[in-house]
């Protein structure tokens, strides 16, 4: 039975606004608790090792979720569905302080993380599906804002809640503005209906193959780096069976018949490019998100509502920038490869400025970066949703929402993994070379006499004492010195992999145009014959 599409109004537009603030809210709530998890480990009294899995077990069933999700809103209806899914990210979050060992708590974590991946899919088709097409490109404006409004928000609500109301607050945010986001569902969403016949054709094999799949890659990116990667077993099994399972999976999606992901659309040029280009930016925006706050605790030793500024001087302007840049690509003339390719410059240029970085800088030195992300980041991630959506014809949807969201969420995880190999990588160089340069010159470093010792010497009269205190506080100066050389490393990276994109973005794609409603015909002025 066909979906009912009705004229596009006011009561409409409040379902698709309940949906996008349902989307922020799983959103807030994913980024909230993962900022805050010092706070929450200790609070709750687990341990660092245990808190890793807090994260982990969340994030492999909401990247799964995203994954399976187009089938399942199609069969119960995408406003039950999203109604329930955000009732039961609420409700979820009720008893999350007070569960007593963390078996339990991973468990209530891989469900809320499973009711939060189901929502993302919902905005993108709903956008996609009920707005206008000379506006379409604004709804792919507000998902986007879920990629680059809700993370950079996530740490100034963290201190928010933690700081001035309370710890078992980063749970319970939630509650409130997912009631709000349900009576707004409830009110303006188009009740389509349900096709639950569709569970005689379900794709069963795809299904038991792709979840595992999905799970046992995501826990491998998110634990490979605490336990070593191939040196551990566990990681060992995971990346065996998950990655042999991943490969069944997409072996199967290939020859089904009606196959969760069209793997066929990578033929598609623009597609491609725009899959591509999405992870990266992603993973870019992860880790340009991630220095600053590294940089300001480990070595400034900032709070979270210390650093909140930066967070915020990229997330409140993209209320505004988000939709500007949309109405940009949706100018007819405006080719946005041409905006996409500024917009990963602006990156790049971000990334080269965090080159220069050192133990002198402060919260202020980070402003200019993050202006020059406050344009990059909508400018990236509109134009590849553009790339990859405005091609596709209605049916296509659901066949390339699971894929653009599983890649989005996986986007996170594979931030965060490269972020954690690269700075313990380099931190471990760098500590190996200054202190090989530290030994290497010892005797021309001792002309220049004994600053540690000379400014602890009146401390103690213990000269043993006072050995140990200026080797500590050696080793607290060389961990800042390679942390610092680390994170500029870092920044390195990030920009040549700005100036490979920029190169790909003049090569790989085709140009696409806005949607625009189909001109009625003119009518006949020639008189009928006689």
């Amino acid at each position: 039975m066909p979906s009912y599409i009705p004229p596009f109004g006011m009561r409409t537009a409040i379902g698709l606004l309940g949906v996008l603030l349902a989307v922020h809210i799983a959103g807030f709530n994913e980024h909230i608790t993962e900022i805050g998890l010092s706070d929450i480990r200790g609070a709750m009294h687990i341990g660092r090792d245990e808190g890793t899995w807090f994260i982990s077990v969340y994030e492999a069933f909401n990247i799964a979720a995203m994954a399976f999700t187009p089938w399942f809103y199609v069969t119960f209806s995408i406003y039950r569905f999203a109604i329930f899914m955000t009732a039961a990210l609420g409700l979820l979050a009720i008893p999350a302080p007070f569960m007593p060992d963390m078996l339990s708590l991973c468990l209530l974590r891989a469900a809320q993380g499973l009711s939060a991946g189901c929502l993302p899919p919902i905005l993108m088709t709903v956008m996609l599906k009920y707005l206008p097409a000379q506006i379409r490109v604004f709804g792919i404006g507000a998902y986007a804002m879920s990629a680059t409004f809700g993370p950079n928000l996530g740490g100034p609500l963290e201190a928010l809640w933690f700081e001035h109301v309370g710890w078992r607050w980063l749970y319970w945010e939630a509650l409130p503005l997912c009631a709000v986001a349900i009576g707004m569902m409830a009110y303006g969403l188009p009740r389509d209906p349900h096709g639950l016949a569709r569970f005689r054709n379900f794709n069963w094999k795809g299904f038991l193959l792709g979840v595992p799949a999905i799970c046992c890659v995501v826990t491998v990116l998110y634990q490979g780096d605490r336990l070593d990667w191939f040196r551990s077993p566990l990681i060992t099994h995971l990346t065996f069976w998950g990655g042999g399972l991943f490969l069944g999976f997409l072996v199967h999606e290939w020859f089904h018949h009606t196959p969760f992901f069209r793997i066929q659309f990578w033929g598609n040029r623009n597609i491609a490019m725009s899959m591509l280009t999405l992870v990266a930016a992603l993973v870019l925006c992860g880790i340009l998100m991630a220095i600053p706050s590294t940089y300001l605790a480990e070595v400034r030793g900032y709070r979270p509502i210390q650093t909140a500024p930066i967070a915020l001087v990229v997330a409140l302007p993209q209320l505004i920038l988000l939709p500007v840049t949309a109405a940009l690509c949706n100018i007819r003339a405006v080719d946005c490869r041409y905006v996409l390719a500024f917009g990963m410059s602006c990156l790049g240029l971000a990334c080269w400025l965090g080159t220069w970085l050192t133990p002198d800088w402060v919260r202020d030195n980070f402003y200019a970066l993050q202006v020059l992300q406050i344009f990059g980041q909508p400018m990236v991630v509109i134009p590849t949703l553009v790339l990859a959506t405005m091609g596709l014809g209605p049916a296509d949807g659901p066949f390339i929402s699971g894929m653009v969201n599983m890649l989005k969420g996986m986007a996170n995880a594979v931030a965060a993994a490269l972020f954690e190999i690269l700075l313990r990588r380099r931190e471990q160089y760098h500590s190996v070379m200054l202190l090989d340069h530290n030994g290497n010159q010892r005797t021309a470093l001792a002309g220049q006499g004994d600053p540690i010792g000379s400014q602890i010497a009146a401390t103690s009269p213990d000269a043993g004492h006072l050995a140990r205190n200026a080797q500590q506080i050696f080793h607290t100066y060389l961990h800042e010195q390679s942390l610092v050389l680390a994170l500029a490393d870092i920044y390195f990276i990030m920009m040549w992999i700005c100036v490979f994109y920029v190169v790909l973005t003049a090569i790989l794609p085709e140009r696409v145009y806005p949607p625009r409603v189909p001109s009625a015909p003119a009518p006949s002025t020639t008189a009928p014959a006689r």
